[in-house]
C-alpha cells in the first residue's frame, strides 16, 4: 500500500489526505508531523509577508518552545485549560537512582511513573512570557507597548485534521496600554486582517468567538465573553464550509494580565491588553486546501504577495 493510500485509508477525506501526504511526515502521533519543504517554503512566506504588517515601533520577541510552569500557573491557564496543558517531566535522582529506571525499562518494565515534574511548561501561546518582561520594566508609558512575538505552541488535542495541531507556530502582535488604545488596536486589526485574506485569496468570515474554556465552569466564562464579545475569529472553510478553521484571532483580554502582573501606567492605572494572533500552520493549510499544491498554479496576486 502507497503513502497516499495509507493517508487516505486513516482517514477518509481523500482531498485532505491527499493533501497531507504533500504538506505532511507521519510521525506516529495524531497532530504531531514532520513537513515538506513545499510547506515549509509557504510558512517562512506568510512570515514575511506578515512582518510587512509589523505595527510602527513594535518590539520583536521570539521565544523558545517551552515556558516558566510558576508564570503559566499565575496567568491563570491551569484552572482555565488544564486539559490542554502539557509539562515537561524529567528523571531526577542519583546517577544510581536513574540507572535502575533504565534497566527497568530495558526488562520490559515501566518508566514514566519515575518522572518529575520540572520548572517548565510547554508554552501554549506565544504571548505569555511578555507580561512579565514588561511588569519588570516599571510602569506602561502613555501611548502604550506594542511587541511582536511568535513562538512553537503546544495544546493536547490529539485529532487526525490536519488543521487542528498539537504542536503548531503562533505569530501575535501584542498592545498593553490604555482600554480605548487595545479597543482601537484591535478594531483596525479586523479590518487589516480582511485586507490580508483578500491578497492570500482566501474564502473567510469574520466572526464572534470563545475560547475552549474546560468543564461547566468554564462553559459560563465562554457565554461571558460571548457576551462582551471579546473575541473574533477569521474563518476559512479547511475542511468544510459549516466548520470553518479560525486561522486567525482577535483577542481583548481586558484588564485580566494587567491586574496578574501589575501593569500600571504613571498614573497607575491597570493596562488593558490585547492580541491579534496568526495561526501560521493553519493559514498555511488554508492556503493549500483553497489553491491546491501547485504553487505555479495559484493565482498571481497570491504568489505576488506572498513572493513564491
Amino acid at each position: 500500500m502507497s503513502l497516499t493510500a495509507k493517508f487516505v485509508e486513516d482517514a477518509g477525506d481523500d482531498r485532505l489526505n491527499r493533501l497531507a501526504y504533500a504538506l505532511f511526515h507521519k510521525t506516529g502521533i495524531d497532530g504531531v508531523y514532520g513537513r515538506t519543504g513545499l510547506y515549509e517554503g509557504v510558512v517562512e512566506a506568510l512570515a514575511a509577508l506578515i512582518s510587512t504588517y509589523r505595527p510602527a515601533g513594535a518590539e520583536v520577541m521570539r521565544f523558545p518552545p517551552v515556558m516558566s510552569r510558576r508564570q503559566l500557573e499565575k496567568h491563570g491557564y491551569l484552572k482555565s485549560f488544564p486539559n490542554l496543558l502539557g509539562c515537561v517531566s524529567c528523571l531526577g535522582g542519583t546517577e544510581r537512582e536513574i540507572r535502575a529506571v533504565v534497566d527497568r525499562f530495558e526488562a520490559g518494565g515501566e518508566w514514566t511513573s519515575s518522572l518529575g515534574a520540572a520548572d517548565l511548561v510547554l508554552a501554549p501561546a506565544a504571548c505569555y512570557p511578555v507580561y512579565p518582561l514588561v511588569a519588570d520594566r516599571g510602569p506602561v508609558p502613555e501611548g502604550g507597548l506594542v511587541f511582536d512575538v511568535a513562538c512553537d505552541c503546544f495544546r493536547r488535542e490529539p485529532s487526525r485534521d490536519i488543521d487542528r495541531l498539537q504542536s503548531f507556530r503562533m505569530r501575535e502582535y501584542v498592545c498593553i496600554g490604555a482600554p480605548e488604545e487595545i479597543q482601537t488596536f484591535r478594531e483596525d486589526w479586523i479590518e487589516r486582517a480582511k485586507g490580508l485574506a483578500d491578497r492570500l485569496g482566501l474564502p473567510y468570515r469574520i466572526d464572534l468567538a470563545s475560547d475552549p474554556f474546560f468543564g461547566r465552569g468554564g462553559q459560563l466564562v465562554a457565554i461571558s465573553q460571548l457576551q462582551q464579545a471579546l473575541k473574533f475569529e477569521l474563518l476559512v472553510p479547511v475542511r468544510s464550509e459549516d466548520e470553518p478553521t479560525a486561522c486567525m484571532s482577535f483577542n481583548y483580554h481586558r484588564e485580566h494580565f494587567g491586574e496578574t502582573w501589575g501593569l500600571h501606567d504613571a498614573s497607575g492605572q491597570v493596562s488593558h491588553t490585547g492580541c491579534v494572533a496568526f495561526g501560521m500552520d493553519r493559514l498555511a493549510v488554508a492556503l493549500f486546501a483553497t489553491h491546491g499544491t501547485e504553487l505555479a498554479c495559484w493565482p498571481a496576486g497570491v504568489r505576488e504577495a506572498l513572493r513564491v
